[in-house]
């Protein structure tokens, strides 16, 4: 995988195009791994060079980024609901408390903050192939997945292209500078998590309350 991975990096560097950041960026926001840093900062030293624009190379890292997440959203909207409905089925998912009902009332629930968890999701390393998932899951309007993916994306694009455009030749400072950005989109990230979380149990809570006071 390992060889797989640095002959597609080799080849990049030698074919940076907008067609091939459209690509690479549809593949990284598919299932396989292929990082976004090792796509847009290059292509954005390109543009600093003269060799590319820069809006063209945001834009196309971002198309490629939509295209390669509606990929997971049809596949989890098609395939993935029948497979974790008939799974939720089984023997075993009952007793671990799992059944139709509770699965129907968590995608409720991403329904109701699907929104934000994908924009959000869009800016966290590790979370952004995932996230449109349960976007498709849930069937969350398209256009409000295609427009907050755009979003998350375009901004998460952005901030590698600036870090690209200026400090690519600084190869050491990048990698700083792109250490410290993941390790505040990961915190960041955990606390939306928290925040929903807490807010989940709040609620419940209080419609036992409610239940309870009648």
């Amino acid at each position: 995988m390992t060889e797989i991975f640095d002959a597609i990096t080799t080849w990049y560097m030698a074919h940076i195009n907008y067609g091939t950041i459209f690509i690479l960026m549809s593949i990284e926001s598919s299932f396989i791994p292929f990082p976004s840093e090792i796509i847009i900062p290059p292509a954005a030293f390109k543009a600093a060079q003269g060799d590319l624009n820069i809006y063209g190379v945001i834009a196309s890292g971002t198309a490629g980024a939509l295209f390669g997440a509606l990929f997971n959203y049809y596949f989890a909207l098609i395939l993935g609901r029948k497979i974790i409905h008939k799974l939720s089925r089984t023997r075993l998912a009952n007793l671990m408390m799992i059944d139709e009902k509770s699965v129907d009332k968590a995608e409720g629930y991403f329904v109701k903050h699907g929104k934000t968890s994908t924009l959000i999701g869009r800016l966290v390393p590790a979370i952004r192939q995932l996230i449109s998932l349960p976007a498709g899951l849930s069937r969350m309007k398209l256009k409000d997945f295609i427009l907050f993916t755009v979003i998350g994306s375009g901004i998460w694009n952005i901030i590698l292209a600036v870090l690209g455009y200026f400090l690519y030749s600084q190869k050491e400072l990048l990698h700083k500078n792109y250490q410290i950005l993941s390790i505040v989109m990961v915190i960041l990230g955990i606390s939306f998590i928290v925040f929903l979380v807490f807010k989940y149990f709040k609620s419940r809570s209080l419609n036992n309350y409610e239940s309870g006071s009648m």
